[in-house]
């Protein structure tokens, strides 16, 4: 449930109920708009990296930026339930940096092609281990294929957040 007692302030119930609602409204636009279950996933994966720390690991009790690749190889080795928890950190990592943070790698020796790669790859394994999701038949593996759609809507969505910010909400934020 969303009440908007101005347009500067917004207030939902969860960041997950907020990018769902957000993420909808962009798909409704779309050329080839993703299915609800597809909006839903991605809100999660939103939400979830709404806290920060997700998107990296902790080494030496330091932060440390994930090297998706070496963990999707590393993945094969570990058992089910980590397997299959290592592979959905992969893809939703890689999926929320391909959209909401994408510009951050021009910065870097990789470009969005590597990250979406990787992602789908990771995606389309758990499928091998989760077939059903969402009470939908191969789920991850048909996610996987719209990867590129979903990270489109969280990239319009990042846009969008990044041009109606203020500098002085952009300062508070960073205080």
């Amino acid at each position: 449930m969303t009440s908007s007692f101005s347009s500067d302030l917004v207030l939902e119930t969860s960041l997950q109920c907020y990018f769902f609602d957000q993420l909808a409204q962009l798909n409704r636009i779309q050329a080839n708009p993703l299915a609800n279950e597809d909006i839903f996933y991605s809100s999660l994966v939103m939400d979830k990296f709404g806290m920060s720390h997700q998107l990296f690991e902790q080494k030496e009790g330091r932060p440390s930026e994930k090297i998706l690749g070496l963990k999707l190889m590393q993945a094969s080795h570990l058992p089910k339930k980590k397997r299959i928890r290592e592979l959905k950190d992969i893809g939703d990592t890689a999926l929320f940096i391909c959209g909401f943070f994408q510009d951050s790698l021009n910065k870097k020796i990789v470009d969005v092609s590597y990250y979406r790669d990787i992602g789908q790859a990771a995606y389309s394994k758990l499928n091998h281990l989760v077939p059903s999701f969402y009470d939908v038949d191969s789920f991850y593996n048909e996610f996987s294929k719209k990867f590129n759609n979903a990270a489109l809507l969280m990239e319009i969505l990042s846009r969008e957040c990044l041009s109606n910010a203020k500098e002085d909400d952009l300062i508070w934020i960073a205080s």
